[in-house]
């Protein structure tokens, strides 16, 4: 919270938070749009009490003082060079934190992409989904525009951060399902930032901008 109280306090970056009466009572997996560093601490603060766990890249925990952070925080890192191995190890992993009453959260598209893009959206999290019984939780947000992916500087402005209906696994593989956490947050990043986009589909982006 301290993150998210100085940047309003000394950059003016500020947020309404929507869709909090759709988020469970069980546990759940958080599948959210990924644009900026911003919603990699707030999102996390903003569902305290509940204790939210990331799947990080192995090579940040390498990173002096944060990379140390995840590994007090109990966060489960992913070696993604080792396919269906790293898979299985995030599952074993993941399913006792989650065991622990934790809830997970990915950032399906793999990486920051700028505003008005997306990259393909990767099915890790609908397949722990999948293989645990548990609903996910689509969040869209429009933090991109207030701190650009590659940028130092922020821009003053309003962030709407906006959690959806939780979708249930039952009836569908790790593909539908993120079909459907797919279709969802990128309609609603239509609504929330439509100055960005020029029709109704959103363009891919494949490499780094």
């Amino acid at each position: 919270m301290l993150n998210i109280f100085l940047l309003k306090h000394l950059c003016g970056i500020r947020y309404v938070v929507e869709g909090k009466e759709h988020l469970p009572n069980t546990g759940a997996i958080v599948l959210a749009k990924h644009q900026s560093a911003w919603e990699t601490f707030a999102i996390p603060s903003l569902l305290l009490p509940r204790q939210l766990c990331l799947v990080f890249k192995k090579e940040l925990q390498y990173v002096p003082f944060f990379g140390w952070a995840l590994w007090v925080l109990r966060m489960v890192p992913i070696n993604r060079t080792k396919g269906v191995e790293a898979f299985e190890q995030v599952k074993t992993i993941a399913g006792q934190r989650m065991r622990d009453g934790a809830w997970m959260m990915f950032f399906p598209e793999g990486t920051r992409v700028p505003v008005g893009y997306k990259r393909r959206y990767k099915t890790g999290g609908t397949r722990l989904a999948v293989a645990t019984n548990t609903p996910v939780v689509p969040v869209a947000h429009n933090a991109g525009e207030c701190w650009g992916r590659k940028s130092f500087f922020k821009k003053p402005g309003t962030v709407t951060l906006r959690f959806g209906p939780p979708i249930s696994p039952e009836g569908h593989d790790a593909e539908s399902l993120m079909a459907k956490v797919e279709e969802w947050i990128e309609g609603e990043m239509h609504k929330i930032s439509p100055h960005r986009y020029s029709g109704p589909d959103t363009p891919l982006v494949e490499k780094s901008r």
